[in-house]
């Protein structure tokens, strides 16, 4: 059953391109995988999927709204200098529920205290986040993503330069959230992780290479493709014009 139906997408991400018209269906219940290179439009592509980007040409069409997604940004896009403790932070994964003035109530700390748990983390509930390991904050980020409970799940990037026990246990909470029927979507670079963890991928180059099952889109000619195209890519290139009116987001 589709979930999320992709038509004919290109993005652009401050005036320049950065996904070029992209087709494609993510079904529901689906590990989605989403490699390629550095400046590929991952994390874009990503965003536009939430909202958070309007197309420049195509469309993103769903019947989802903002409460059915639950987003994990790239570690870089966080600042943990703000004040702030481990038990406060995955409680914020609770605000849709509760509101932004709401009150906090013990059945949410018990759930809250009990995704800490989950994660490895029972007894750093007054821990400052900047005081954690970048592993240890990631298992924070995932707690609060468990309090949150989504139907919609997008990763990005959630395994990078952490430590290999942590991204056992944390690729283990994303099998957990694909076995109960969540939709998962993650942007990863290691290959090897995508061949052992996520039976789909979308290999993307700013232009669909494939998209499929991960067998068949990661083979030796799809990623020289993906090189090749690459190493062509002008970061001074103008902007892509869309043939007809921009498309919105449907939700």
């Amino acid at each position: 059953m589709s979930l999320i139906r992709i038509d004919n997408l290109t993005l652009t991400y401050q005036r320049h391109p950065a996904v070029h018209h992209l087709t494609g269906v993510i079904q529901q219940g689906s590990l989605t995988a989403i490699a390629g290179p550095n400046g590929a439009g991952k994390s874009t592509l990503l965003k536009a999927i939430m909202g958070e980007i309007h197309p420049a040409e195509g469309r993103i069409e769903h019947a989802l709204t903002a409460h059915d997604f639950g987003y994990l940004p790239q570690a870089a896009e966080i600042n943990r200098r703000f004040p702030i403790s481990v038990l406060d932070t995955v409680m914020l994964g609770a605000w849709r529920r509760v509101g932004a003035f709401g009150r906090i109530d013990r059945a949410e700390m018990d759930k809250a205290r009990e995704a800490l748990s989950t994660v490895g983390l029972e007894g750093f509930e007054r821990r400052d986040i900047g005081s954690l390991s970048a592993g240890q904050f990631q298992r924070v980020l995932f707690a609060r993503l468990l309090l949150q409970d989504a139907q919609v799940i997008l990763l990005d990037e959630p395994f990078t330069a952490i430590d290999a026990r942590t991204t056992r246990d944390l690729i283990d909470l994303v099998a957990g959230w694909h076995g109960a029927g969540r939709t998962v979507i993650a942007v990863l670079h290691d290959l090897d992780q995508v061949r052992s963890h996520f039976p789909e991928t979308l290999l993307l180059a700013r232009e669909l290479i494939g998209w499929g099952a991960t067998e068949d889109v990661l083979t030796p000619a799809n990623l020289l493709s993906m090189r090749r195209m690459a190493e062509r890519w002008d970061e001074d290139a103008e902007v892509c014009q869309p043939a007809s009116t921009a498309g919105r987001t449907a939700a």
